[in-house]
């Protein structure tokens, strides 16, 4: 599937050296999730000044929102190192356990994808989430024996996009858990406002405005949407973003002002004109724009969703009042009306 400018998911595109330079480093410069910063700011101080190690963090919610940026701060803030790794780069408990003997005290492993870890390497998280050891089996058959070796305290941080898979006995060992929100227009702003000045792009007020209502509630949108509409003012305009080269890059990635691109208008138009505007199962309907159902779910519907666009029954995906008027059609007439 080719990839989409508007995906939350990371692309080859994304250079990681940029996303870095574009990450905030403290509670401070971090714009948005208010709520969730203010608690995660009153926990790290306390862990301080008891010097201990932070309760283990579950971050889960939408991709794109900041979950490893937040990761990244709390390890700042606590003034210690950060591991980074992934559930599915972790395919033996050897390769858990290799990580976990290399930590220091009071360091921080963040594992993206947390959901997607093998069954046998969650197993050795158990005891070293809540007693802080690494039991091991040396040997095989009879002769094996149990190891039990003791871990300096950590702070353990998970990262998902599907909270719903990961399993009881591993959700209920984390002590904070916290779900990040879809960002304001008003937010965004101020996230492709840093992130021009720190590209060295100057960045009119209009432009920021114009390149956060389409950047779909996330901050990764938004700074691959600032650097594509960077480009083009390069080449095409005077090196400034203003609100009419910021219309015209949008128009050339085929955006509309609400952030959507030929793949949402597809999506609603299929639910609109091959199944009279729902309900649809889910697999029916991600068969019919040639997507993967899980993909459909977790990447296309949240943002739809969330415009009033799409909604979910429990015989399926439906549309609303307000696609119709989106698309520019007429609006379906509702047949339980003629009852009335």
């Amino acid at each position: 599937m080719e990839e989409r400018i508007v995906s939350a998911q990371r692309q080859t595109e994304d250079d990681p050296q940029i996303e870095v330079g574009l990450r905030p480093r403290t509670f401070e410069e971090y714009v948005g999730q208010e709520k969730i910063k203010e608690k995660l700011a009153i926990y790290v101080r306390a862990a301080q000044e008891r010097c201990e190690a932070l309760d283990h963090v579950l971050l889960y919610g939408p991709p794109g929102l900041g979950k490893t940026t937040l990761a990244h701060i709390i390890a700042w803030e606590l003034g210690v190192n950060i591991r980074i790794t992934s559930g599915p780069a972790i395919e033996r408990p050897g390769d858990l356990a290799a990580l976990l003997t290399n930590l220091g005290h009071g360091d921080v492993l963040f594992i993206d994808e947390i959901h997607r870890l093998n069954r046998s390497v969650e197993e050795i998280l158990y005891p070293a989430m809540e007693d802080n050891a690494l039991d091991i089996i040396i040997g095989k058959g009879p002769g094996a024996r149990s190891l039990r070796l003791d871990l300096p305290p950590f702070t353990m941080i998970g990262a998902t996009v599907r909270a719903g898979l990961l399993t009881s006995p591993l959700r209920d060992r984390f002590g904070v858990i916290d779900r990040l929100e879809f960002y304001t227009p008003e937010e965004l702003e101020r996230i492709i406002l840093r992130s021009a000045g720190i590209l060295n792009m100057k960045a009119e007020k209009e432009g920021g405005t114009i390149i956060a209502r389409a950047s779909r509630g996330t901050p990764r949108v938004a700074n691959r949407l600032l650097k594509r509409v960077r480009d083009y003012a390069q080449v095409k305009a005077d090196n400034v973003i203003t609100a009419a080269v910021a219309r015209e890059a949008l128009q050339m990635l085929q955006l509309d002002q609400k952030g959507l691109d030929e793949i949402d208008r597809r999506l609603l138009l299929a639910l609109v004109e091959k199944f009279d505007g729902g309900p649809v199962g889910l697999e029916t309907l991600a068969a019919c724009i040639s997507e993967e159902p899980e993909t459909l779910e977790d990447v296309y519907e949240p943002y739809l969703m969330q415009l009033g666009l799409l909604k979910r029954t429990a015989r399926g995906r439906m549309v609303t009042g307000e696609t119709y008027t989106y698309l520019g059609l007429p609006q379906k007439e509702d047949p339980q009306q003629k009852l009335w």
